[in-house]
C-alpha cells in the first residue's frame, strides 16, 4: 500500500514519537539513516533544562537529523516562550508541547497530561510560543485524563489551542489515568479509542491531526490515513527499527535511503566513528540498534555481542561490524500463508 494524499500536508504524515531515555540524538541519527522523510522528535526536555542546563548535552543535535522537532515540558507561558526561542534559534524545525505524559514527575511540575484539565493555560502557552518563533508550534495530548468526559475534554483542548495558533495536534488515543496507574501501565491499560480521534478530525477537517498509540507496523498505520492526516509510532519503531525502511516508499512515494538495512548500517558507521573520535562510547549509539534484525537468523547473537562488547571503553566500530557478521544477510521471511478459497 502506497499512500498518496497530495491535498493534505505531508509534514506530519509519519513521525517517531518522543520517548524518554530513547530518542536522543544518537537514536535520531540512526533512524534518519532508515528514513529520509519521517519527522523525528527529541525526548521531552523541560523548560528549565533548556534555559539553564548544558544545552549542547541536553538539546544539541546534528543537521543530518532534520526534520527534527523539540518536545518541551512546562506550563509557564513565559518560560516556554524563552525555551521555544532558544530551540528555534538552534535550528529545530518544530516546537511541540507535551500535554500527554502521565508520570508523577510531570504532575508535580504541573505539565504533561495533567494539563488536559487546563485547556486555557495550554492555549496561553501555545500563544506565547507562537509569538516568538516562526516554526510550527504543535501539541501532543491524550483524549482525556481520569474521569474527564473524553468528548468534551479533547474538544475543549483542541479548540482553545487552535484559537491560540497551534499548527497541528497529535493525539495518543487513550485516556491517562493519573490516579491508580503507573506511567508504564498508562501506555497499555487504558483502552485505545481511535474513533475518538477520527471524530476530532471530522470536526476539524482543515487541521492536521495525527494518531498515536498502539500502532505496530507500517501497513496498518498507513491505513489510518483514511481517517487522519498522520501517524506517530513509538515503541514499535524503537524495538523494530527495520520497519522504518518502509516509511519512505509507503508514506511518501520515495525510495528508501538505502537498498537494505545492512547498507544503512554500513553508512551509519561514519556517524559512529565520529562519535567515538569525539570521546564518546560505542554503547551510547548501539543501545538504540539492539532491535535490528528481529526475526532474522543471527539476531540474538547480534544483540548478545553488542550487549557484552559495546559497553567496553575501548570498543570501536569493529565491534559493530563483528555483531552484524553474525546475522544472515541472505535470509528472507516466508510469505504469509494464503487462506483457502
Amino acid at each position: 500500500m502506497v499512500v498518496h494524499k497530495h491535498d493534505l500536508t505531508t509534514r506530519w504524515r509519519f513521525s517517531v514519537a518522543p520517548m524518554m531515555d530513547w530518542t536522543d540524538r544518537h537514536c535520531r541519527a540512526f533512524h534518519r539513516h532508515l528514513s529520509a522523510h519521517a519527522l523525528l522528535y527529541t525526548e521531552m526536555v523541560t523548560t528549565g533544562a533548556v534555559i539553564f542546563g548544558d544545552r549542547q548535552r541536553l538539546i544539541g543535535f546534528s543537521s543530518l537529523e532534520q526534520p527534527v522537532a523539540m518536545q518541551l515540558g512546562g506550563s509557564d507561558p513565559a518560560a516556554l516562550a524563552q525555551a521555544a526561542q532558544i530551540c528555534a534559534d538552534l535550528g529545530y524545525s518544530e516546537i511541540n508541547l507535551n500535554v500527554g505524559c502521565p508520570s508523577d514527575r510531570v504532575q508535580e511540575g504541573r505539565f504533561g497530561a495533567c494539563l488536559m484539565r487546563e485547556p486555557a493555560l495550554v492555549a496561553d502557552c501555545v500563544a506565547a510560543m507562537k509569538a516568538v518563533v516562526s516554526v510550527p508550534v504543535t501539541v501532543k495530548c491524550r483524549i482525556g485524563v481520569d474521569d474527564q468526559d473524553q468528548e468534551q475534554a479533547l474538544d475543549a483542548l483542541a479548540d482553545q489551542v487552535l484559537q491560540a495558533g497551534c499548527d497541528q495536534i497529535t493525539v495518543h488515543a487513550r485516556k491517562a489515568w493519573l490516579s491508580g496507574l503507573s506511567p508504564k501501565e498508562n501506555r497499555d491499560i487504558p483502552p485505545l479509542d481511535y474513533s475518538r480521534v477520527y471524530r476530532l478530525k471530522a470536526r476539524l477537517p482543515h487541521v492536521p491531526i495525527a494518531l498515536n498509540g498502539g500502532l505496530v507496523d507500517i501497513d496498518t498505520s498507513a491505513a489510518q490515513l483514511d481517517h487522519v492526516d498522520g501517524v506517530m509510532l513509538g515503541r514499535s519503531a524503537y524495538h523494530n527499527p527495520e520497519l522504518l525502511m518502509k516509511v519512505d516508499p509507503v508514506f511518501y512515494g520515495q525510495p528508501s535511503p538505502y537498498a537494505d538495512v545492512f547498507s544503512a548500517v554500513e553508512a551509519f558507521e561514519a556517524y559512529v566513528a565520529a562519535h567515538l573520535e569525539s570521546g564518546g562510547y560505542l554503547h551510547a549509539v548501539t543501545r538504540h540498534m539492539l532491535g535490528l534484525f528481529t526475526g532474522r537468523p543471527g539476531a540474538r547473537a547480534f544483540r548478545r555481542h553488542l550487549a557484552t562488547e559495546a559497553v567496553k571503553r575501548e570498543a570501536g566500530v569493529q565491534v559493530l561490524r563483528d555483531a552484524i557478521s553474525k546475522v544472515d544477510r541472505h535470509w528472507t521471511p516466508e510469505p504469509p500463508a494464503q487462506s483457502a478459497a
